[in-house]
């Protein structure tokens, strides 16, 4: 058997060979990045500066902002460089940088997926049981939670770098992919990866779907609770759980097409990656500022202040 270290680049074809295309995405990603950057830093900065927004909610919200400019910053920045470039040799990316990027980008999604369903318990906590809820989500009970969405990502990705960092890859060198992932590099390997295959779909595609399923639990019961709410509660419930359900679904339905499957790479899937780790990223404060009015007038009010403050 070949050692690994025969290969110490790989070739990242990206979405697209065609320059044309090329030129017009990498403006497109840098535009969707600025988007991403610009609303997530909004929401963290109005999250810490605005006295009203001091539940547990936007707590994890914040938290979800911070790992959404993290997780897009891991992959977008070099997927926009490639595609600007265009040129092969700007696509090569060395064996330990393929590594660390497909650490980060587990780490990140990881924490990501697990902080939603901390989300989602929290608002079943709010709106289920609302005269416990200050008792229940208490300052320190919310440091805890989030420190399990982080080392739960961490955890997930020591074990995927783990599994395939001591592989032997002997040749071909190049990944039909825009970043290093899991599928893509176990093409590359020079042995048999019908086990480690298992191994990644166990620790990858069926804990996603299994945490979505539960969201989607954890959602159900949250609605059929409804009736129980006034008209005004409804509402608000409404308002903020679509939200939740809305970024749930854009984040976890391309991930477990994705990932949720035999180690097997079709073509549509770098199309569905874009999706998940560029657009939701994005989406993801749109999502929330449109449908939560408070979060809205804070912003507003954060920006009043520092434009009236800027010209005193």
């Amino acid at each position: 058997m070949e050692p690994r270290n025969n290969v110490t680049y790989f070739v990242l074809l990206g979405l697209t060979q065609n320059p044309k295309e090329q030129k017009v995405l990498s403006v497109m990603f840098l535009f969707f990045y600025i988007l991403t950057l610009v609303g997530n830093l909004l929401i963290i900065m109005t999250v810490t500066v605005s006295k009203n927004l001091n539940s547990p909610m936007y707590f994890f919200l914040a938290s979800l902002s911070f790992m959404d400019v993290t997780y897009s910053s891991c992959i977008t920045p070099r997927m926009i460089s490639d595609l600007f470039l265009g040129e092969k040799i700007s696509k090569k990316i060395s064996f330990e940088s393929c590594m660390t990027q497909l650490f980060t980008e587990h780490f990140f999604g990881a924490s990501e997926i697990v902080l939603l369903l901390v989300m989602a318990y929290d608002r079943y906590v709010a709106i289920c049981k609302p005269l416990h809820y200050l008792v229940i989500m208490r300052q320190k009970v919310c440091v805890v939670l989030l420190a399990v969405s982080w080392v739960g990502g961490f955890l997930h990705s020591v074990i995927q770098l783990s599994t395939v960092y001591g592989l032997p890859f002997c040749g071909p060198n190049v990944i039909d992919h825009f970043i290093c992932d899991m599928f893509p590099l176990l093409k590359l390997v020079c042995t048999d990866t019908c086990i480690i295959g298992i191994l990644v779909l166990a620790n990858g595609g069926l804990i996603c779907t299994l945490v979505f399923l539960l969201l989607l639990i954890s959602y159900g019961v949250i609605l059929h609770s409804l009736k129980n709410l006034s008209q005004e509660g409804r509402r608000k419930a409404l308002q903020t759980c679509g939200s939740h359900i809305t970024v749930v679904v854009c984040f976890f339905v391309p991930s477990i097409f994705v990932n949720a499957r035999p180690a097997k790479t079709f073509p549509i899937d770098k199309s569905l990656s874009v999706f998940y780790t560029v657009i939701s990223p994005m989406l993801n404060p749109l999502i929330y500022s449109l449908r939560n009015s408070e979060l809205s007038n804070s912003m507003k009010e954060v920006w009043r202040r520092n434009i009236i403050a800027h010209f005193k």
